[in-house]
């Protein structure tokens, strides 16, 4: 993959000083593209976004997805080619406790960066990111397809599912060409959705996430407490989605008919147990610190009897792969390298951001 065309593009992301969010930054500021950012200050302490400097290298905005006349602010001063939208509450834990919260940002914020977007005739292609778990999950052994029912459990997935409907109705309603002759004498933007699945990767420190449960545990020399070690997951390297949001934009900033919904996940092999995962973890992480000062991993099983997760999810990516001949490029265990990569170096201090370069232009290559 090759990211000359956004070399001088005008691109906004929300959500960018979030842990996805600060990889795509950094691999489209690489790439010599304008970035705009519009979030919320970085929602973890350590934090990538600031850890590697990012503010400095864009247009750094910190603003809440829910208050409407700020964002109309950002893009009427911008005036963006490309938006991704990525900012959420994202914590499926979090959502039980702040449901209310969780469908404000979830719902409203879709709400409000899709009229910003109808109100900037600039835009031209727009990604909304939400999740593998917008589906009725029905825990069937086989991936959900984008045609299938959309209808999360908890507050989080549901409010994920109410984005992707809320991007629907827009596309129906206002995302037309008829309406924008209409209203600007210009075709109507590309709309897409892309659905994720678990994704993981160096830099990471929210909470209640297995891959930051484990790098806190190492640290602090105890044993990884992992509370469900059975629930299967597809897990994806960061630059997996974060490559794919980058691709559908480009491909329907050229072609419209690349619009559509996509799901973005690992090929069936790498639909791990987060017990095995954590093992995987564990392998990698003492093979790379053995004879250093940096100690050993090791787990635990302690199920604490929280609320309702789903025990097994999985996609069908079959669309993505047909329409554009994509194909993930990093396994599972090449992911767990990675972040074992990146988390040495972190915590050796040393230079963390060159790490991620050197991860991104290995992912291109």
């Amino acid at each position: 993959m090759c990211l000359d065309f956004y070399k001088g593009k005008s691109v906004l992301i929300t959500g960018h000083t979030g842990f996805k969010g600060s990889w795509m930054c950094k691999a489209l500021i690489n790439a010599g593209a304008d970035v705009t950012g519009y979030a919320l200050a970085a929602p973890t302490e350590p934090s990538l976004f600031e850890m590697c400097g990012l503010a400095s290298k864009m247009n750094s905005v910190e603003g809440d997805i829910r208050d409407l006349v700020h964002l109309l602010k950002v893009f009427d001063e911008v005036k963006p080619e490309i938006v991704i939208h990525m900012a959420a509450q994202p914590i499926v834990r979090d959502s039980y406790k702040d449901p209310v919260y969780t469908y404000e940002t979830n719902v409203m914020g879709t709400v409000n960066i899709c009229e910003a977007v109808r109100r900037t005739p600039s835009v031209r292609s727009f990604v909304n990111v939400t999740t593998d778990k917008v589906y009725f999950n029905k825990e069937w052994q086989w991936g959900y397809r984008e045609n299938e029912e959309l209808n999360g459990f908890d507050p989080y997935s549901n409010s994920k599912s109410c984005s992707e409907l809320v991007t629907s109705s827009y596309k129906n309603s206002f995302f037309t060409d008829d309406y924008y002759q209409a209203n600007y004498g210009i075709d109507a933007p590309a709309v897409s959705t892309c659905r994720a699945g678990n994704v993981i990767g160096g830099g990471d420190f929210a909470n209640d996430r297995i891959i930051p449960d484990c790098i806190r545990a190492v640290s602090a020399g105890q044993e990884i407490v992992v509370r469900n070690p059975y629930s299967t997951r597809p897990y994806e390297h960061v630059l997996e989605p974060v490559m794919v949001y980058l691709m559908v934009a480009e491909a329907q900033y050229k072609d419209k008919s690349y619009a559509s919904s996509y799901n973005v996940g690992p090929n069936d092999s790498d639909c791990w147990t987060t017990g095995e995962l954590v093992q995987l973890f564990c392998d990698k992480w003492n093979a790379a610190v053995a004879g250093t000062s940096l100690g050993s991993a090791s787990w635990v099983n302690k199920h604490d009897g929280g609320p309702h997760e789903a025990n097994f999810l999985k996609l069908d990516c079959s669309k993505l792969k047909s329409t554009f001949g994509w194909q993930p490029r990093w396994n599972v265990e090449i992911t767990m390298e990675k972040i074992v990569e990146w988390s040495v170096a972190y915590l050796n201090g040393e230079d963390v951001t060159a790490v991620m370069d050197k991860q991104i232009a290995e992912f291109l290559k």
